[in-house]
């Protein structure tokens, strides 16, 4: 099994937002904002070679949106999908699952590519890939909430669906997706998140999606004000979290600026913290 973090660059979330009730006194020497209260998070996308197949776990924001959607969010930095997974000596003809955690765009939207060089015309990024979603998250963000509405864009999900290449897995907890890799579902940031879990010859590697977004969210009141249920959130962060630091996991973070990974430990007061943080390639794989 072969793991390579993938990156697609960078956008801006509003502070308060990504820390929820934590005041901003406190969040704002983690990750300054700007003039407008934006700050920096990445967009990191995961790819697993495991037999003979190549998956990959979120696809980050495309290039779908147009210039004043852009402008709310600010896509920055260097890093696109298609040119980091060039990077890692795949192309995206070879990729055959995509695995999306959620539907929220900036997990989702490049699945879907705009096609500047055949008239703009909407593209499945991965051609010979089978998506893999859930009925439940499925349905629930074809029939979005005010609160997520935002997040939800149609123009992300109908394609796909329409496409035939839309798959379901059974929700059922631990469910093995690939070898070596099961499927947690939570409830707390949006209906039936999918968390994978990823056994390697190392440890267990898992990737948080936005249940743990950053390092900086690994204390329990830090819970994002996107979440629909912050209190469940709080309870499956929690099991995250003392598994972590039972069972040595790794864990990725996807929208940490900064540092790719990171394990945890608890300190003389039995708190969770930060033990060990940097690239995923510093623990070997």
């Amino acid at each position: 099994m072969k793991l390579s973090i993938i990156e697609t660059g960078f956008f801006k979330l509003d502070g308060g937002a990504m820390f929820g009730v934590v005041p901003k006194r406190m969040w704002s020497k983690l990750n300054p904002p700007d003039e407008n209260n934006m700050c920096s998070w990445a967009l990191r996308t995961l790819l697993v070679e495991v037999g003979d197949r190549k998956i990959l776990f979120d696809t980050g924001l495309g290039n779908k949106q147009d210039a004043k959607w852009r402008t709310f969010f600010e896509p920055h930095g260097e890093a696109t999908l298609s040119g980091s997974l060039a990077k890692a000596g795949v192309q995206p003809e070879e990729i055959t699952d995509v695995f999306l955690t959620h539907l929220h765009f900036d997990h989702c939207g490049g699945a879907l590519f705009r096609d500047d060089a055949d008239g703009g015309l909407v593209k499945r990024a991965f051609p010979n890939a089978v998506y893999w979603s859930n009925q439940r998250h499925f349905d629930w963000a074809m029939r979005p909430n005010a609160r997520e509405k935002a997040s939800f864009l149609p123009e992300n999900i109908v394609p796909l669906h329409q496409s035939g290449k839309l798959r379901f897995l059974d929700i059922r907890q631990n469910i093995e997706f690939a070898p070596g890799i099961r499927v947690r579902f939570v409830n707390g940031h949006t209906e039936a998140m999918m968390v994978p879990h990823i056994r390697t010859e190392r440890g267990t590697v898992v990737y948080c999606a936005d249940l743990l977004p950053s390092q900086w969210h690994i204390g329990l009141p830090y819970v994002m004000a996107y979440d629909i249920r912050p209190l469940v959130s709080i309870k499956e962060k929690e099991k995250l979290l003392t598994e972590a630091v039972q069972k040595r996991h790794t864990l990725l973070l996807e929208h940490d600026p900064a540092t790719e990974a990171c394990t945890l430990r608890r300190d003389e007061a039995g708190r969770i913290v930060l033990d060990r943080a940097g690239k995923l390639g510093d623990w070997g794989w």
